[in-house]
């Protein structure tokens, strides 16, 4: 694997502990792979600035609900944070630093921005990677209430949020376990895999490659992204990085039902 520096930042971050583990960080080094000469601790300072402004209304009693009401009135009242539902599948959208400076963005990057500023009020608050949307939710015992940053901090309970995955999904069973808590590594993958679709329909092969490059350091046992890195670079004619790769995914599965196309491939890298 050839990391990009973005990429090497990307991994340095991320071999942290879950509690060390910096999202806003980890998240900013992904977006230098489009924006390279970005200075992430800029964004930092502005996540910090932004909790010193919703503490400065807080009241002295925290409650709760006070203070998530307090949060959505500074992020989408007074700064004027939305979903991106005009052009959602910009890549922009899932680019911290452009979340920030457009105050636009989708649901998981909303809800980073979010997360971000509560935790430095030392209101925990942890990601829900519900199917088909991406929620925030207090961590709180005995409190199952979920707010909704793309729709501009919307409280929703359990019943609300069977609801929405029903008309994004009217076929499909709700599982309760669709409303757990997403752990850091697990919360910048699945922003990964959103660019990385976004970048395939793109055609943007050399962006989805150094995506999955940072996909794997997440998750290095998955072999169908092997497979994937491994087909992009084929098209990219990187032969031997798509040789290593497809070599690799038939190893881990010797059973794979793509398996002779994958070995044509290959048997076409040797012959040129």
């Amino acid at each position: 694997m050839r990391l990009t520096p973005a990429g090497q930042r990307f991994y340095q971050e991320v071999q942290k502990s879950d509690g060390r583990l910096s999202l806003a960080t980890a998240a900013l080094y992904i977006a230098q792979e489009d924006y390279w000469d970005m200075d992430a601790s800029l964004y930092l300072e502005a996540l910090d600035s932004m909790a010193a402004e919703v503490r400065s209304r807080l009241p002295k009693n925290r409650y709760p609900l006070k203070v998530i009401q307090t949060i959505n009135q500074y992020l989408f009242e007074e700064k004027g944070y939305s979903g991106n539902k005009i052009d959602y599948y910009d890549p922009d959208n899932s680019c911290l630093n452009r979340v920030i400076d457009r105050r636009l963005g989708i649901p998981i990057s909303l809800s980073l921005v979010y997360l971000e500023v509560a935790n430095r009020l030392q209101f925990p608050m942890v990601g829900v990677g519900m199917p088909g949307h991406f929620l925030v939710r207090p961590v709180i015992d005995e409190m199952e209430i979920f707010v909704d940053p793309f729709n501009q901090g919307e409280v929703l309970f359990v019943a609300d949020c069977k609801e929405k995955f029903s008309q994004i999904y009217p076929t499909a069973e709700w599982q309760t376990g669709f409303l757990n808590g997403v752990l850091p590594k697990h919360y910048l993958a699945r922003m990964l895999m959103n660019l990385k679709m976004i970048y395939l329909q793109m055609e943007d092969f050399d962006k989805a490659v150094a995506t999955l490059d940072k996909l794997l350091v997440l998750m290095p046992e998955q072999p169908q992204q092997v497979r994937d890195r491994g087909l992009l670079h084929y098209e990219l004619q990187n032969y031997d990085l798509a040789k290593q790769d497809l070599e690799g995914y038939l190893r881990s599965q010797p059973q794979a039902p793509d398996g002779r196309k994958i070995q044509q491939i290959l048997n076409a890298i040797k012959a040129s």
